[in-house]
């Protein structure tokens, strides 16, 4: 079940958090810490409607941010037109114990759901260089590779972007 995300799930949310990021640091994948992504970051997607949960087994166990056009200025880096109006896709994360049952796909599909009721022709997306799993994904559900770019934020660290135009 995919459905909005409220403050109560918040705990489940940081939960989910906790248990990924060092299944992604033991990858090499340094794209999250122990800092960020963290509650407040959690708590505004909340307030601003943006937060998305996916529930296996009743718990949620699978979470993403669903916004419009969010990108900072080295978005502009990558191989897109980045005024064209988007739906962008950011921290998503599978509860380890829950990983390959498709709910990051079920997310992705949300996002593109939501895009199309909003009248946008465009999904964006990125991901960490060294993220294995999401790079196999993306192109699987029609996304394509829009280049890399660097980050001021996340000094150090490579990004790949990808695209998805829907018709």
């Amino acid at each position: 079940m995919i459905r909005l995300a409220t403050l109560a799930d918040l705990p489940a949310v940081l939960d989910v958090v906790r248990r990924v990021v060092p299944q992604m640091q033991a990858t090499g994948n340094w794209q999250w810490t122990a800092d960020y992504p963290n509650e407040a970051v959690f708590r505004q997607d909340i307030a601003q409607g943006h937060l998305w949960v996916a529930e296996h087994q009743g718990r949620v166990a699978a979470v993403a941010a669903l916004t419009h056009n969010h990108q900072d200025p080295e978005y502009a880096q990558a191989d897109w037109d980045v005024t064209e109006p988007a739906l962008v896709t950011h921290r998503l994360a599978v509860d380890p114990a829950a990983q390959g049952q498709g709910l990051a796909a079920a997310l992705l599909g949300q996002a593109e759901q939501l895009a199309r009721q909003q009248d946008l022709r465009v999904l964006r997306v990125d991901t960490n260089s060294e993220n294995q799993a999401t790079q196999r994904l993306f192109p699987k559900l029609g996304y394509r590779f829009a280049g890399e770019i660097t980050l001021a934020f996340r000094p150090g660290l490579r990004f790949f972007c990808y695209e998805k135009r829907l018709t």
